[in-house]
């Protein structure tokens, strides 16, 4: 069979439907997991795009082809998922959703047992290869059945587990949808708790009428911050469309980067369960080390993306590790990440506090930083190259990227994986020392 594999990424399965993801395509990649994994049982949920239901009938029967029982999830969010998979001991699992990508958009993220991700080295590469190689057809033997499972309400006790409920404090507070899958999983939490909820876009819409859901970009957050400022809300929280990713805003309508919410969270888990080792990757503030380290836990850096952290964060038994992106794993929870979970931590240490959030991040964050830049070159490993000969002073490290790091500065320079893109992440102890560095980083980079 021709698949496209380009859809075939480093940590999931994504592309435009129908001309690249279709149901023929859904049907071999189906088939093709249930040969590569040999399952009993793989559990599968999706979102609510347009294509989705298409996609899962035909995702579906290339698994029941295989003789492999399905277990239907139905509409659920992505960590609502690894949580079935964790809990209930299920073989596998396949979530339909593109995440934060446009509305023509669709894929699956696709972990085995105990919610461990197949990325393209372990496990995906390997099932495209097996397709173009001919592809799957329905076996001789006894066809799968498809079961239907509600866990909703199962998922809303485990998320709540991790805090206690009666510390929260009633405060008002904005939570933007996006029209994705926080609309179904957060009114199970929302009735668990005292705190007065104002939901935006709450109503499941794959064609997202209101903006894309993809919190991490500011103009997507325009609504929610004007909902803070005409309730006169605490704070607010943006998901991502299938609300595995979440970015908080402070009263003020501030948007708090993913890495001071990780810092956040190490904070309420240190507190609770001193010493422990949190991960953070490598685009992270200081600020997140720093505060690890004075609360006595044990910070440890790392490459950016789940299917690298989460074998890390067992091999350190990590309670906690967080990225730049919105992306927040717990030991408690299979290592995988649920940005649900780690918002009711900061809802319950905002409460334990009893100060404004912005407050709690002044005291830990005194940096300034430059947020992504990417630049087109036409050649990453030259460019790379040349930076790191006019940055020869700094401390350098080749972990991902080039990362140089000064007394009142810091910065990270990486290559795209699609794209000949470099990435530039900037942080300094000063706005002028930032625009400084920025402006003769950026010469050199697009020189």
């Amino acid at each position: 069979m021709a698949i496209d594999p380009s859809i075939f990424k480093a940590y999931d399965i994504r592309g435009t439907y129908p001309d690249q993801l279709n149901a023929e395509a859904a049907y071999q990649i189906g088939a093709g997991l249930a040969q590569y994994l040999q399952p009993t049982t793989i559990a599968v949920g999706r979102d609510m795009r347009v294509s989705s239901d298409e996609l899962f009938e035909n995702l579906a029967r290339g698994i029941n082809d295989q003789g492999v029982e399905v277990i239907d999830l139905g509409l659920i969010s992505t960590d609502a998922l690894y949580f079935a998979v964790g809990k209930f001991g299920y073989d596998g699992g396949v979530m339909i959703t593109a995440s934060h990508n446009p509305k023509d958009y669709n894929g699956f993220k696709i972990c085995r047992k105990n919610a461990e991700p197949l990325s393209g080295q372990e496990g995906l590469n390997q099932i495209l290869e097996s397709i173009q190689q001919g592809g799957y057809e329905k076996k001789a033997s006894a066809k799968g059945m498809i079961i239907r499972r509600e866990i909703n309400e199962e998922y809303a006790d485990c998320c709540v587990s991790f805090i206690n409920p009666d510390k929260v404090k009633p405060y008002k507070v904005v939570i933007d949808a996006g029209n994705g899958m926080a609309g179904q999983t957060l009114p199970f939490v929302l009735k668990k708790l005292p705190i007065e909820a104002t939901p935006l876009f709450f109503e499941l819409d794959g064609t997202f009428p209101n903006h894309p859901a993809s919190p991490i970009e500011l103009e997507n957050l325009v609504d929610l911050q004007k909902a803070i400022a005409e309730k006169e809300a605490d704070f607010g929280v943006a998901f991502d469309g299938d609300a595995d990713r979440m970015f908080l805003l402070d009263k003020n309508g501030v948007q708090l980067g993913g890495d001071i919410t990780t810092a956040l969270v190490a904070k309420s888990l240190l507190k609770k369960q001193p010493g422990e080792t949190i991960l953070y990757n490598l685009i992270c503030s200081r600020a997140v080390p720093e505060l690890v380290e004075r609360m006595g836990g044990k910070p440890v850096r790392t490459r950016v993306g789940h299917a690298l952290i989460k074998p890390l964060m067992k091999k350190h038994n990590a309670i906690f590790g967080g990225e730049h992106s919105g992306h927040f794993y717990f030991r408690d929870f299979w290592f995988a990440d649920s940005g649900l979970i780690a918002f009711l931590v900061c809802l319950e240490l905002i409460s334990i506090e009893d100060r404004p959030l912005h407050d709690l991040v002044a005291e830990i964050d005194p940096y300034v930083r430059s947020g992504e830049i990417n630049s087109r070159v036409e050649s990453t490993p030259d460019k790379l190259d040349e930076v790191a000969k006019a940055f020869a002073d700094g401390e350098q490290d080749l972990v991902d990227g080039l990362t140089v790091g000064y007394d009142d500065f810091w910065f990270n320079l990486r290559p795209s994986n699609t794209e000949p893109l470099l990435r530039l992440n900037i942080e300094a102890k000063s706005k002028e020392i930032l625009e400084q560095q920025k402006e003769k980083l950026l010469k050199i980079i697009r020189g």
